[in-house]
């Protein structure tokens, strides 16, 4: 399955260290794939309001997300170890 590189989303970091490297919101320690995984069962008023996370972050993701010419990845391939692969 093809991945997305999220080193090209500006919404998003991966620093060594910090969540094992897992791809986060700027200047947050919140998982990406942690929206994503709640987005299936949450509004985004609702995951705004439990992570603390601003509706434009969310939005530059799941924009990123629509203009990739690549498949979205499974959660749990976000929050791998190695998450520079992605």
């Amino acid at each position: 399955m093809a991945t997305l590189d999220w080193s090209q989303c500006p919404a998003v970091e991966s620093v060594p260290g910090k969540v094992s490297g897992a791809w986060v919101f700027r200047n947050t320690r919140l998982p990406v794939a942690t929206v994503f995984e709640n987005l299936e069962d949450l509004s985004v008023e609702e995951v705004m309001e439990q992570f603390d996370v601003t509706r434009e972050q969310i939005e530059a993701v799941l924009e990123f997300v629509a203009q990739s010419p690549k498949a979205p990845v499974p959660a749990q391939e976000l929050t791998s170890a190695d998450a520079h692969s992605l």
